[in-house]
C-alpha cells in the first residue's frame, strides 16, 4: 500500500478553472469512482490552500500496488483530468511530496484494501 500527500502549485489566474473542475468532479462522483479501480486507488482526496496569494492543490491518496497510471487510461474522465492538469498545474514548480510519519487504520479497513 502506498500513501501519498503531494502539493502542486496552480498556475496564476487558473483559480476559477480549478473551482470549476472541482465542482465537475463532485457532480460526477460515479465516473470518478469508475477510474479508481484500475488505478487500485482506495482513497483520493484533494485539498486546496492559498499562501501569499498563490494557490496550491494537495493530492492525498492511498493506493494499492501495481495500479494503472492515469496516463494509460482510456476513460473519458481521466483524459479530461490530464487536460485539466496541463491547463492548471504549474509545471515550473515540481510537485512536493510530504513525508508520511505515521499511518494507522483499523485492521478491517486495511484488510479490505488488499487485492483478493
Amino acid at each position: 500500500m502506498r500513501i501519498e500527500l503531494t502539493r502542486f502549485r496552480v498556475r496564476a489566474g487558473a483559480r476559477a478553472r480549478v473551482d470549476e473542475w472541482m465542482a465537475f468532479l463532485a457532480a460526477n462522483r460515479d465516473a470518478v469512482r469508475e477510474t479508481l479501480e484500475p488505478e487500485r486507488m482506495y482513497v483520493e482526496t484533494i485539498f486546496s490552500e492559498t499562501v501569499d496569494g498563490v494557490d496550491y492543490l494537495y493530492w492525498y491518496s492511498v493506493q494499492g500496488e501495481d495500479g494503472a497510471p492515469v496516463e494509460a487510461s482510456e476513460h473519458w474522465l481521466d483524459r479530461a483530468h490530464i487536460d485539466f492538469w496541463r491547463e492548471c498545474i504549474d509545471d515550473e514548480y515540481p510537485g512536493e511530496d510530504l513525508a508520511p510519519r505515521m499511518h494507522v487504520a483499523p485492521r478491517r479497513v486495511e484488510d479490505s484494501m488488499r487485492p483478493e
